[in-house]
């Protein structure tokens, strides 16, 4: 509606201005009776008319002046909300494969003894319902944020990548969850070999340790396919400088504990 109201206003002052010219037109082919006491009363009025048409001429250049500002206004801004969406669709295409988390806590539910279900007794007014029974959280490590990976000396990062970094945390997560799951079930309903090693994790266990979550090589090489290599040791000095884990050494071990 409002593109067609401009158009009929256009139209309009195109109407008007080629009115006036023809009028001056006919002022022309008249001159020559300007020496007519008759006619200059007319031929003031022409004059008149010519001043206006040109004091309206002045004012369409200036509008169309403006038009053209704000014409090139507008392209520099789609210009630059294309790069914008290229920009928005770059990262969309190319999201991390890990992103920051919260620490989080892997809760394990108490195993029941023999892996028996027990049977629900109905709730009397003398009985009442038994309460759920606490569930214990692991504790894991948070993957490294592209802010902390930025921050790590070059001397330390060397040609490891934020992602291989982060991959190694999820799998130190997985080591922790497993022994800890052991660690929490009942003695009655572990298997022998299982039995083997809760001992084992006990043992490993010392007054710096109480409270604390930690994992040693021997659970990685049983809960991971990590390799224990040159580059996961240096992925490790990341994560202490990162204080994802901190080391606790002592009868032989190195025992990396979750921060």
């Amino acid at each position: 509606m409002m593109k067609d109201m401009a158009s009929s206003r256009l139209e309009d002052l195109c109407l008007h201005i080629n009115t006036k010219i023809s009028e001056i037109k006919k002022c022309l082919l008249l001159r020559d009776i300007g020496e007519d006491d008759f006619y200059k009363p007319m031929l003031r009025k022409i004059q008149n008319e010519v001043v206006l048409v040109h004091d309206l001429l002045n004012k369409m250049e200036n509008e169309v002046k403006q038009q053209e500002k704000l014409k090139d206004s507008l392209k520099e801004m789609q210009k630059a909300a294309e790069r914008d969406q290229k920009e928005a669709q770059h990262l969309l295409e190319n999201i991390p494969r890990y992103l920051p988390k919260p620490q989080s806590c892997n809760t394990v539910p108490a195993v029941k003894h023999n892996g028996e279900t027990e049977a629900v007794e109905p709730i009397t007014e003398k009985k009442e319902k038994k309460p759920a029974k606490e569930k214990k959280p692991i504790k894991e490590a948070p993957l490294i944020t592209m802010e902390e990976f930025e921050s790590v000396p070059g001397y330390l990062k060397g040609r490891i990548t934020y992602d291989q970094i982060n991959a190694v945390v999820q799998e130190i997560n997985k080591a922790v969850v497993g022994k800890y799951k052991i660690l929490y079930q009942p003695l009655k309903s572990m298997s022998a070999p299982v039995r083997n090693l809760y001992h084992r994790f006990i043992e490993e266990e010392t007054r710096d340790t109480k409270g604390s979550f930690f994992i040693v090589e021997d659970d990685i090489k049983m809960f991971t396919h990590l390799k224990l290599d040159k580059k996961f040791h240096s992925i490790l000095s990341i994560l202490r400088h990162c204080q994802r884990v901190r080391e606790i050494r002592g009868s032989g071990l190195i025992r990396y504990v979750i921060c």
